[in-house]
């Protein structure tokens, strides 16, 4: 199996280096510093400082640590396409992966990448795991080898071959040896030299007080040319204002909003796929109840979606599936069980019981609204909900250590391999739940090399899941993006995203 070029494939298959960091009691306002050129401005945040080890683990933190660190490989808008690899080859028992490098690729401090720095970067990630962990499934590394065949060839071996394994491989951020050999504890490791990359961009300054960041095109950049010479994170207190007054460059905009831009040659707008969405998570430990499923059954029919999606999403959004693959995946299974919105058969499945439940969320308007209609709805049916709000890092840390009992949580990600419906629901996946014939699907799908086949099993273990319902997709957003294509026009969705701000091909000239 081999990939020439710059081909695309299916989705499943030096340096003066400026940088500020204001902590404390700092300024009260960010005046992002003058560049010269095309400069894009986007809503700020703070999302961490972008090395691999210190960004936060949402999108918006992935995404500004790899406009710094490149990749073997990069998704494009119809899969993943060769990037600081220009070819690879697998062998026929899928467990030996040879990638031949681009050369003349240099790291943002003059030096070249060679690849020692790839086999250094994948030994230093199997022993320092990094926020986003691509070479571990389960407990261990799948990575039995990685051998230097010349300056620019890299052969890994795994272990036991698998459907996701050069997507992984592919994904990989790689850093420099020479900076990162030293380093035994990479979490702590917040030096300007954390953030020497080879990727098209270089950070030139990060506010941690004020949420706001600056890159600047990296001019000896190996690949397609940036067309973007500044990206700025500033804070805005409203991203709507912020946009009409010209503060910001893109903003998404709910569908009440659209008939304000539309038929005007300022504006473009793009609907996002429904790659980003809301659900509702059970901890069985915390409530033996819930191990129940007409328990679970009978809250789902008490959820009015529709409610939700008028009310919140403002109707740019689309129905959760049960089966967990939303509508846009293309892996989308549409015979899975639903749930409709129905009290008397919540109330005939809880059996007359009362129910009293707590449910976390974040403390951000969508969620305190979801909040505030979940309490509403399911009182109907006899199910009293106690929402205690939080900030968003407070709510993840509680569902990640199992701190709750419902927990209300979005992200992005929905459109990924299908491998995430193993991640999700396997057991210790969910606290308190498992499932042998989940398991075997999710195993079987993992390791089955033949696309068609593998496919049928999606669909199977997502019919199952959906019969199981061990938590609840509520909905996924289809909202919509407005920007002035006059000020720039070059942006574009990655195969499996939601937002095309996070596509580093979005700043890039085209291959």
């Amino acid at each position: 199996m081999k990939s020439k070029g710059i081909k695309k494939f299916s989705m499943f298959f030096a340096l003066t280096f400026v940088m500020t960091t204001l902590v404390g009691c700092a300024q009260t306002t960010y005046k992002p510093e003058f560049s010269d050129g095309l400069v894009i401005n986007l809503s700020g945040g703070d999302w961490g400082y972008p090395s691999p080890y210190t960004h936060y683990s949402r999108g918006p933190g992935m995404f500004k640590m790899r406009l710094i660190f490149d990749s073997l490989l990069e998704r494009g808008e119809e899969g993943l396409i060769p990037w600081l690899a220009k070819d690879y080859d697998i062998s026929n028992d899928g467990k030996v992966y040879t990638f031949v490098l681009n050369q003349g690729v240099k790291w943002h401090d003059g030096k070249d990448l060679t690849a020692e720095d790839v086999k250094f970067s994948f030994e230093y990630f199997i022993e320092h795991t990094p926020v986003v962990d691509d070479l571990t499934i389960g407990d261990e590394t799948f990575i039995e080898s990685i051998d230097v065949v010349d300056d620019y060839t890299i052969k890994i071996t795994v272990k036991c071959p698998n459907a996701t394994i050069l997507s992984r491989l592919g994904a990989t951020r790689i850093i420099p040896k020479h900076i990162w050999e030293g380093i035994d504890d990479p979490k702590k490791f917040t030096e300007k030299e954390a953030t020497v990359g080879c990727g098209p961009y270089i950070l030139k300054e990060y506010n941690k007080e004020q949420g706001a960041y600056r890159f600047e095109a990296f001019e000896e950049y190996w690949g397609p040319k940036p067309k973007v010479d500044s990206i700025q994170f500033i804070p805005v207190s409203d991203n709507i204002l912020a946009f009409n007054k010209g503060e910001i460059d893109i903003t998404g905009i709910t569908a009440d909003l659209l008939s304000k831009y539309e038929g005007d040659d300022e504006y473009a707008i793009m609907q996002n796929p429904a790659f980003w969405g809301y659900k509702l998570m059970f901890n069985m430990d915390r409530r033996e109840e819930l191990k129940d499923k007409n328990i679970r059954y009978a809250i789902a029919h008490s959820i009015d979606v529709q409610e939700l999606i008028d009310k919140v999403a403002r109707g740019a959004a689309v129905p959760g599936s049960s089966g967990y693959l939303p509508v846009d995946h293309i892996w989308y299974n549409q015979n899975v069980r639903r749930y409709d919105y129905n009290i008397d058969r919540a109330r005939e499945l809880l059996k007359g019981k009362d129910l009293e439940l707590n449910l976390v969320i974040s403390n951000s308007e969508e969620e305190l609204r979801i909040g505030e209609l979940l309490k509403i709805s399911l009182a109907k049916s006899g199910i009293e909900l106690d929402v205690k709000s939080v900030d968003m890092k407070t709510r993840d840390a509680m569902v990640k250590s199992g701190d709750y009992e419902l927990a209300l949580i979005g992200h992005g990600g929905w459109g990924g391999d299908p491998d995430m419906l193993r991640r999700t629901y396997a057991t210790g996946a969910i606290p308190g739940y498992s499932n042998e014939e989940i398991d075997k699907l999710a195993d079987l799908q993992l390791m089955e090399l033949d696309e068609d086949k593998r496919r049928e099993v999606v669909f199977e273990l997502q019919e199952r899941i959906g019969g199981e319902l061990p938590l609840i997709p509520l909905y996924n957003t289809t909202g919509y993006i407005v920007y002035r294509p006059g000020k720039y026009n070059g942006w574009m969705y990655m195969f499996d995203h939601h937002e095309v701000t996070h596509s580093k091909l979005s700043y890039l000239e085209e291959r």
